[in-house]
């Protein structure tokens, strides 16, 4: 029997590497749905889409009928979009911050704005899709995941790719498949061993400077904080690791990240529409570009709009935001289990957290859903902060839902990159002045 799919986001720039990836995917695809409010850039992503899968690809611009029947719906929306994430990173540096669009005021800005849609968009989904399981992309990932499993009762995942892509060039480094123990919460993540051929092989990683440094991107991390860690951070830790020198390069710089991919995707589309015949040659060299800037301005002041190395084919890559998609909906469809890191709610896998907590850890995956594996304590050296990240999520969440201005400053206050009363104010004031999105958080006036 035929599945169907939903994505919610739809009109999204991945969306045609998610085609690709269900299409090689082996699932029986029936149908795949783009719901995305913005017409123009679906119909656009389900243009690119047809040349790649076989199956029908349909675009939407109402959620209802885009739900209702569906067996799984993707969620991968930015609410405001890309300029919105612009604007975040620049009121963050302004007040004294790095810009990023997941952690500290960025990643705090993209949750207000996107916790109370989300939240609707469930709803609407618990009602005409009650079975469906729900896989969640939208970032901040496990923000998300940790208010749905809060305030709904859908079949939730949350999914990212970051882990995988770490484990993977670690595999890479040491010339073989490897087995990692990971742990943490989204962008909040450590692999505390590596198994290779059965054996812990983590102290000769860490002795390992060269291999170290070439394990991410771009530079990030001192390996001497790696070896005193004892642990390989995910490359998200750098905001917290390293955000004194991540604000100095975006200073340096002139931008940030989310200006330089408002950018690319503007001359995007507008490649797209003037040569539609060679639309998978512009998408291609779209993902490239992107891919290659991952990271360099943040950590060395490089740009998306310098010359690049050519990268791999991004269609043909091992790892990525498609991979784990597709890795998560055979594991749904199969009753062969296989362990796969996810966001979902704790249930004694991390024993500092409660088990309603949203951590990210090893799961077994099958059609029956995760299950989360013990991991086992946190390092003392990382317990603290995660602990802080998991008070911080709670309180923003409830201020969202609430639609509360001091929790969100609490909030705020809470979140270890921010953590002072005063600036956590500062920056809601600045951020709500500029954005409609957040006019929920502004008081109400009394008329007598």
């Amino acid at each position: 029997m035929g599945i169907k799919i939903t994505l919610i986001g739809g009109g999204g720039v991945r969306t045609p590497l998610l085609i690709h990836g269900l299409a090689d995917s082996g699932l029986p695809i029936d149908e795949l749905v783009l719901y995305d409010p913005d017409a123009t850039r679906a119909n656009s992503m389900a243009s690119l889409g047809r040349l790649l899968a076989p199956f029908p690809i349909a675009p939407s611009a109402h959620l209802e009928p885009s739900v209702e029947g569906a067996n799984y719906i993707l969620s991968s929306i930015r609410v405001g979009g890309i300029a919105a994430r612009a604007r975040d990173e620049r009121l963050a540096i302004e007040h004294g911050f790095a810009g990023q669009e997941t952690t500290g005021p960025g990643g705090a800005a993209m949750a207000l704005r996107t916790v109370p849609v989300v939240l609707k968009q469930v709803r609407i989904i618990e009602k005409l899709a009650p079975e469906a399981w729900y896989i969640s992309f939208t970032n901040p990932a496990g923000l998300i995941a940790q208010a749905i499993a809060a305030h709904t009762n859908i079949r939730a995942i949350g999914i990212c790719d970051t882990p995988s892509e770490l484990f993977h060039r670690i595999a890479a480094a040491v010339g073989g498949p490897v087995e990692c123990d990971y742990a943490g919460l989204n962008h909040l993540g450590w692999v505390r061993r590596v198994l290779h051929q059965g054996a812990d092989i983590m102290p000769c990683l860490l002795n390992d400077e060269s291999l170290l440094r070439g394990l991410y991107s771009a530079e990030l991390f001192d390996p001497a904080l790696i070896r005193t860690l004892g642990l390989i951070p995910t490359e998200y830790l750098f905001f917290y690791y390293a955000q004194q020198r991540a604000l100095k390069n975006q200073l340096r710089s002139g931008s940030t990240r989310g200006t330089e991919i408002e950018k690319l995707n503007r001359d995007l589309f507008t490649s797209l529409a003037a040569a539609p015949a060679e639309a998978l040659n512009i998408y291609r060299s779209y993902l490239m570009r992107r891919n290659a800037s991952y990271m360099k301005l943040e950590a060395e002041s490089g740009s998306a709009f310098t010359p690049y190395t050519e990268q791999p084919d991004p269609f043909a890559a091992a790892t990525g935001y498609h991979r784990i998609a597709v890795e998560v909906l055979q594991g749904l469809n199969s009753d062969v289990p296989r362990t796969l890191v996810l966001n979902v709610p704790n249930h004694g896998s991390i024993p500092e957290l409660a088990p309603e907590a949203v951590v990210e850890v090893p799961c077994s995956l099958t059609r029956s859903g995760p299950v989360p594996q013990a991991v086992g304590p946190l390092p003392e050296s990382v317990r603290g902060l995660v602990l802080a990240v998991k008070s911080y999520e709670h309180t923003l969440i409830e201020a969202a839902v609430n639609k509360s201005l001091p929790l969100a400053q609490l909030a705020l206050m809470e979140n270890p990159i921010i953590s002072e009363w005063e600036p956590a104010g500062r920056f809601l004031s600045a951020l709500i002045a500029s954005d409609p999105d957040l006019q929920y958080l502004v008081p109400s006036r009394h008329v007598t």
